[in-house]
């Protein structure tokens, strides 16, 4: 299976919005890297990106599912690093 490694950047702009979001994460635990979640308070927003390594058409799924989410962006960057494993 090829295997790329990727960052998915989202911004939270609403708090309820996290459960979901965090779902979404443990649903794709498995392609996790890790994480890190940063609360802006003076803007009333969460930065959150998640370094993943997992089949293109995985991270295209799982950021699509994100982007679903209300009140939350979201954009992938994607690394030129591609395994076979």
């Amino acid at each position: 299976m090829e295997t790329r490694v990727a960052v998915i950047s989202a911004i939270v702009e609403d708090r309820e919005a996290v459960e979901a979001l965090n779902a979404v994460l443990h649903e794709y635990g498995d392609y996790v890297i890790g994480r890190m979640g940063l609360p802006y308070r003076e803007k009333g927003i969460h930065i959150i990106s998640v370094a993943v390594d997992a089949p293109q058409d995985t991270i295209s799924t799982m950021s699509g599912k994100i982007g679903r989410i209300a009140h939350v962006q979201v954009k992938t960057a994607y690394s030129g690093v591609i395994s076979h494993g």
